[in-house]
């Protein structure tokens, strides 16, 4: 009887996945960006600030002039990271799954496309319009096990020192699951 309820127990376990791991800070001695990181389920999720004139000077090098795409790098922008280190299979998000919160209240992000469009109708270039396209956080991505990741920048336009709470989320084998970052800041 105890090996059947022992096996039933490790038939059982790989259904179950540890609570999310305590959310990690931490900031750059140089820049004084901030990060902010999560592991739940075998998936790493940080954010790290990016101030507004390292977006100015990324992009102003890729063909914008500053009036163009101010806009966006001063509506709170984060290096995005999301990691397949050790989840049982293929991780796969859609961007548009995930939300952002305020003070409880749900905010709305801007896209890639509508940022596009902004900057198009701001008389963008095409070479710089790609750049800008290549540089964002993917809408949708799957990641293999064993370190798989991607990152990429993303806007979640709130004004400078809004804080505010961010879920990720994704699925795996049919599962859905999801990683909150809280009391994140936009940078100053």
């Amino acid at each position: 009887m105890r090996s059947l309820l022992t096996a039933a127990v490790i038939c059982v376990l790989p259904v179950f996945y540890p609570v999310q791991a305590q959310q990690l800070q931490s900031v750059n001695d140089v820049t004084g960006a901030r990060s902010w990181s999560r592991t739940h389920a075998g998936v790493y999720f940080s954010l790290t600030q990016i101030l507004p004139e390292q977006g100015d000077a990324f992009y102003v090098n890729r063909g914008f002039s500053l009036e163009q795409i101010r806009p966006f790098t001063t509506s709170c922008v984060y290096m995005t990271v999301l990691r397949n280190d050790s989840a049982p299979g293929i991780v796969h998000f859609v961007r548009g799954n995930w939300s952002i919160s305020v003070d409880g209240e749900p905010r709305e992000f801007k896209t890639v496309d509508q940022w596009v469009k902004k900057l198009t109708a701001a008389e963008a270039g095409k070479p710089a319009l790609i750049a800008f396209r290549w540089a964002q956080f993917p809408p949708e991505q799957e990641y293999e096990p064993g370190g798989d990741w991607n990152q990429g920048m993303l806007s979640v336009g709130l004004p400078a020192g809004q804080v505010f709470d961010i879920t990720a989320r994704w699925d795996l084998r049919g599962q859905s699951f999801e990683a909150t970052l809280t009391g994140v800041e936009c940078a100053k």
